[in-house]
């Protein structure tokens, strides 16, 4: 990947004051941004560009956000996806992370933390793609399967006995975040609560 596409953000938003507000933010500090008003243009750039970041809205004309998300296959996407919602659509942000959002964006919003977030985000996928491997007896445990790679990482961040806060500073996401994919993972693995999930991952990698 050149620095050029290294930078590169795509921004999918209907509306078109929060696409410029975007824009504008991220081109001061040094991103190129491309702007995409639906999902189909965007998907179309998607299959042929891999951009650093995205920032998708959960509400558009056509596919919604979470359309998106499936048919972009956002699991093995190979960028973090922001999904941007207002704070009453927190539940539908929660099943875009299921869907393989990397984190979600609340509107409405400081631009310049949002900056700091989408650094973040994209510091912390370069860490889980091209940075030290997590212990192997973390991936190679039979539960994994059952996991995605994103809560392998966060199972990999728990078993080590990170917070919420922390672990969410390792991978580039938000607590919040990470508190989703720790409830998903207990449910996956049948723990009753944190220390629960340790001992299973503890007893299934040493099986």
């Amino acid at each position: 990947m050149t620095d050029q596409i290294g930078r590169e953000l795509f921004i999918v938003d209907d509306d078109v004051s929060v696409r410029d507000l975007l824009a504008a933010v991220f081109t001061v500090e040094g991103y190129q941004v491309t702007r995409f008003a639906e999902g189909d243009s965007f998907l179309a750039a998607a299959r042929t560009q891999t951009p650093a970041c995205v920032l998708l809205d959960v509400h558009m004309p056509g596919r919604s956000g979470l359309d998106i998300l499936r048919d972009i296959d956002a699991q093995r996407f190979g960028a973090p996806i922001f999904i941007i919602s207002a704070q009453a659509e927190i539940p539908t942000a929660v099943e875009a992370i299921r869907k393989g959002a990397f984190d979600f964006i609340e509107k409405p919003f400081d631009p310049d933390a949002v900056v700091a977030r989408v650094r973040s985000a994209i510091a912390g996928f370069a860490r889980r793609n091209g940075g030290p491997p997590v212990d192997p007896r973390l991936l190679n445990i039979a539960c994994g399967e059952r996991l995605t790679p994103r809560e392998r990482d966060v199972l990999a961040q728990i078993a080590n006995g990170a917070s919420n806060k922390e672990a969410g500073r390792q991978l580039g996401i938000s607590p919040r975040t990470i508190e989703v994919h720790r409830a998903r993972i207990m449910e996956k693995l049948g723990a009753r609560n944190t220390a629960d999930l340790v001992r299973i991952v503890l007893t299934e990698a040493t099986a």
